[in-house]
């Protein structure tokens, strides 16, 4: 995959999800790199050296004062080393202590060492992650140019739900891959790529609406995918809990309206366009002034059809531009997608059932179906990162069969 063996030097710290470091450093070195590891103290409770250096071939630096040879201190000698510096699982004490300029330890004094680009990948708690003194402490790495791998949404060790987890491990090393410059896929390099994502929200009142169980994290995958593969991303997101991916331009969105506005903007300027959005079919005719008070007995809400983002847009489409859509069923999935397609006049779709466990909304899994017009493709239930990169190559495959400009 790489065409020289580059360095990178992985920090891993005390969270639980330290045991995923294992993982990371298994995979970095199969795609050809060399990995050095440094295990924090509360790292070491949680995965021990030996793990480390076995998987990585490579000592495991623990001792701020061990020597690589006689004249050299061995957090120096990494960071020289480094190519790039990932810290994953990072813990909120050593983002902090990064932020404030404090080198007490091996890996402290082994990441301000280094001259290379740093990538942090938080894991922990919810509320810490939240806590402003933490977000302060992220936005001022960033601002110094340290890169952030978001962490995903789900249940935690410790019970709670939210965000907070590690974020895929598959996700992190295409990152370091792409930080690196050797990615083994660029097929997407100078092309333009539009992707909705989340959900769509119909106002009532000023206090309520209407809307569904969208996360977002599906399109933000694809849109990281893409950027990942060199692509020029445009992210038209609707009000969701996650963090906008870096290196993609976002558009945030509240209605269906607005996601229309958005994209109908933006389409003309793009080669793909993938419509992960979950945007409502309809809206409140009447949206209140003010809150409407309950009363005794029903209400009846009249709602209105939404405009059809995706059909309206395949009727502008031209011949060098690619369409591709999201059917999410709870019955007959194969059958309805494809007469989605047909109806909407799409290049593919990508269907999408949410009685399949693990997949579906807010799960950090999918398990799609891709459909052409001559062809379904079932995929794995994978990590929603890892089905948007199948996702694409179907999209470039399919672009290049239907003798189209290629991506």
């Amino acid at each position: 995959m790489l065409r020289g063996k580059k360095n990178v030097l992985l920090v891993v710290t005390g969270s639980i999800a330290a045991y995923k470091a294992a993982d990371i450093a298994r995979t970095l070195v199969k795609a050809g790199l060399s990995v050095t590891t440094c295990l924090t103290k509360n790292g070491a409770e949680f995965i021990t050296p030996l793990t480390l250096e076995r998987l990585t071939a490579s000592k495991c630096l623990t001792d701020t004062f061990d020597r690589v040879f006689q004249y050299e201190v061995e957090h120096i000698s990494a960071a020289k080393a480094a190519d790039l510096c990932v810290i994953a699982p990072a813990t909120a004490n050593i983002i902090g202590k990064i932020a404030s300029g404090i080198a007490d330890d091996m890996a402290t004094t082994s990441i301000m060492a280094c001259t290379c680009p740093k990538i942090i990948a938080p894991a922990m708690n919810t509320a810490m992650y939240d806590n402003p003194i933490m977000q302060m402490n992220m936005e001022k790495l960033r601002e110094l140019g340290y890169h952030f791998i978001d962490p995903a949404e789900g249940l935690l060790a410790c019970g709670d739900v939210g965000r907070g987890k590690l974020a895929p491990v598959d996700e992190i090393c295409s990152y370091i891959l792409n930080m690196l410059g050797e990615t083994k896929k660029q097929d997407l390099a100078g092309r333009r790529v539009l992707v909705t994502a989340g959900p769509t929200q119909e106002a009532i009142d000023p206090v309520r609406y209407i809307t569904n169980h969208s996360s977002g994290k599906m399109g933000y995958a694809i849109a990281q995918a893409a950027r990942d593969r060199g692509a020029e991303v445009v992210l038209v997101s609707g009000q969701v809990a996650l963090a906008p991916p870096d290196g993609v331009r976002m558009v945030s969105v509240v209605s269906a309206r607005d996601m229309a506005e958005a994209v109908f903007a933006e389409f003309e300027n793009v080669d793909v366009l993938v419509m992960a959005a979950a945007v409502a079919d309809y809206r409140p005719v009447e949206i209140a002034d003010q809150k409407i008070k309950k009363k005794d007995g029903d209400m009846v809400i009249r709602l209105a059809r939404t405009t059809d983002i995706i059909g309206t847009i395949a009727g502008r489409k031209r011949e060098d531009q690619f369409i591709c859509g999201f059917s999410m069923e709870t019955e007959n999935l194969i059958e309805n997608s494809r007469k989605k397609l047909e109806k909407k006049r799409l290049d593919m779709i990508a269907a999408n059932s949410i009685s399949e466990k693990g997949a579906g909304f807010a799960h950090d899994t999918n398990k799609i179906t891709i459909i052409t017009r001559d062809a379904e493709i079932p995929l794995p239930l994978v990590s929603k990162y890892e089905t948007a990169d199948l996702l694409w190559d179907a999209i470039t495959s399919a672009r290049e069969d239907g003798n189209k400009s290629t991506l």
